[in-house]
């Protein structure tokens, strides 16, 4: 099963974060978000608001646009692999195949 969109969101909001060496604390106090609520957001438990989202991605320096893009790539990740899982659980493993033997044509 694929991921939901708030979990991925929150994945990359906290990769983010970490990647600054900052402080759900300092994150939160700068977006002005509680920190319980920030740490929500980042576990994908809470869906943020755009207006949320806007102020974490202010308080991190990182694009919006950015956010959603990166998002956007790990969740086409995820439905391609859950794609070729699926796909790879419907083939029959008792089907046969059967392959005719080469036969040699003689050239006059």
């Amino acid at each position: 099963m694929t991921a939901l969109l708030r979990e991925v969101i929150g994945d990359v909001l906290r990769r983010a974060r970490t990647d600054q060496g900052r402080t759900l604390r300092e994150v939160s106090d700068s977006a002005r978000v509680s920190l319980g609520y920030l740490s929500e957001v980042e576990r994908g438990r809470k869906e943020a608001s755009s207006e949320l989202l806007g102020a974490i991605c202010t308080a991190l320096d990182v694009p919006l646009s950015r956010v959603l893009s990166d998002a956007g790539e790990q969740m086409a990740t995820q439905e391609h692999k859950a794609f070729l899982r699926a796909s790879a659980a419907n083939i029959d493993a008792a089907t046969k195949v059967v392959i005719p033997q080469v036969v040699s044509l003689a050239v006059a």
